[in-house]
């Protein structure tokens, strides 16, 4: 059985046999019927989803994790020892967004935008993260609103904790001098389809203004 930190996961892993051709069709069929809503076509490799959930620094508070899409990444995370009630997942389509809701019921899924992160967390009592994880396609989104999500995320970060964005660019997905983040690469993946990269960013200071 698999357990978390705090014990089994009682359920959180239910329902989770789906394969993976399923759920890449699925996701196909979402893009089709609106590609700037759906950043991926396929699902993210285990692997890909495994070395996002290393990168996860142990410790108190919660870890929010943007752009459930099918759940590959929210099941890494859960077996990395991440406790589902410490676990805030966002997703902004309905049809994924229930599907995230059936299959980890222990589990907070947000149906919302990550464009308004910080009212969605503060309606849940929640004012600050140890961690963020991102699967949203920064890279291919308006200057606008990459920078509205960015700041909101660094807006609810606690100072010092990491946003972890993979990205299959071989370029930062966050244009770190422009908002005054580190990042570097915390591992490669080449046995996803594409390889991907997965950044690590740190900002040590947060501004009040961010967000607005």
């Amino acid at each position: 059985m698999l357990t978390t930190q705090g014990g089994p996961l009682s359920g959180a892993l239910q329902g989770t046999a789906i394969p993976m051709f399923a759920e890449s069709r699925l996701l196909f069929k979402l893009w089709l019927k609106n590609p700037r809503k759906i950043g991926a076509v396929a699902v993210s490799s285990a692997e890909l989803a495994g070395a996002m959930a290393r990168q996860v620094p142990r410790g108190p508070g919660y870890v929010v994790e943007l752009g459930g899409g099918t759940g590959s990444v929210t099941k890494a995370l859960l077996k990395a020892g991440i406790h589902p009630d410490k676990l805030i997942v966002l997703e902004r389509d309905p049809t994924l967004h229930k599907l995230l809701q059936e299959r980890y019921p222990g589990v907070r899924i947000l149906l919302g935008d990550a464009a308004k992160l910080q009212p969605l967390l503060k309606r849940e009592g929640i004012d600050h993260v140890r961690a963020i994880v991102s699967s949203l396609p920064l890279v291919s989104m308006k200057r606008s609103l990459q920078d509205r999500i960015t700041a909101q995320i660094f807006y609810v970060l606690e100072p010092g904790a990491p946003l972890i964005q993979f990205t299959y660019s071989l370029f930062s997905p966050i244009p770190r001098r422009r908002f005054g983040v580190h990042g570097e690469v915390g591992d490669r993946v080449l046995q996803n389809l594409p390889p991907a990269s997965v950044w690590v960013y740190r900002k040590p200071h947060v501004h009040a203004r961010a967000a607005e």
